[in-house]
């Protein structure tokens, strides 16, 4: 199966995803690099869309192993088609679990032989979306199948390489009071930071947005790699957390004394001191 050293399959996959919910709506991201090291890096769609326009809309995102992603995306695609599946789910909730129980098959047909060559079952899913008659949602799905629902108080979810793109997501994302150009925006800013410090998460980014009740998909774009309007992102970004910092409180250093006189342990020699108003 191609394992490297990392004991990462070529299947395998590294990716970052995010799904963010707010009174307005839903907004999804996700990179589509897939790698197993640093000479197997190639490129795969991880934005999934489900669509009855008017009845349900569902977005699916995908992290892991990618064969199995594939696998579990091609059989819910199948069954969509036909009429059942998520064609027939009454609910966001039914349609994570079945997507759950989806996982769970594809788990029983390959999880074994993975795991003979020791490669790790890894599947994770966010669905967000909409079905006739009640509100929007987001939810996670993990290895397992059992599915975690986002709240008001933790209004987004991510899947993958989480630890870069999560700090600003805490920091602006509020259920209430983010609109959905916002959440593009914070969406896009937390990919920007992954990518800067994960060189294994990269373009093409996949963005869509969903407003509440429309049950058709109206918003989406694709970013390749160099994009304009993508660069453009990621340099206003730095420019604009330098010109924060050089805001915030100074740190000045205070003078140790001459040799020879003792110093207190109590005795602050750094200071946050108000920058001068400028005038």
């Amino acid at each position: 199966m191609n394992v490297n050293r990392t004991g990462l399959c070529y299947h395998g996959s590294v990716t970052y995803c995010l799904g963010i919910w707010t009174r307005h709506g839903l907004v999804m991201a996700s990179d589509s690099r897939t790698n197993a090291g640093h000479d197997q890096v190639n490129v795969a769609r991880k934005m999934h869309l489900f669509e009855q326009p008017g009845e349900r809309v569902f977005v699916l995102l995908s992290s892991g192993s990618l064969s199995c992603t594939q696998s579990i995306v091609t059989q819910l695609r199948r069954d969509f088609d036909q009429g059942t599946g998520l064609a027939q789910a009454p609910s966001l909730y039914e349609a994570a679990r079945i997507i759950g129980e989806e996982i769970r098959r594809v788990s029983d047909l390959d999880r074994a032989a993975l795991e003979r060559d020791e490669f790790k079952f890894n599947v994770n899913l966010i669905l967000g979306g909409q079905v006739r008659g009640e509100s929007p949602g987001l939810f996670i799905i993990y290895p397992q199948g059992n599915p975690l629902q986002a709240s008001e108080d933790s209004p987004y979810l991510q899947i993958g390489e989480t630890k870069y793109g999560r700090p600003i997501l805490d920091r602006g994302i509020r259920f209430d009071k983010t609109t959905l150009e916002e959440a593009a925006k914070y969406a896009l800013l937390s990919l920007d930071s992954t990518m800067r410090s994960n060189v294994t998460v990269g373009p093409p980014i996949d963005l869509l947005a969903y407003e509440v009740d429309e049950l058709e998909i109206t918003r989406r774009r694709r970013f390749p790699a160099g994009d304009p309007d993508l660069v453009k992102i990621g340099v206003r970004w730095e420019q604009a957390l330098r010109q924060a910092v050089a805001r915030l409180p100074q740190i000045r250093f205070r003078a140790s004394r001459d040799a020879g006189q003792p110093q207190s342990p109590q005795e602050e020699t750094i200071q946050l001191v108000e920058p001068p108003n400028p005038s």
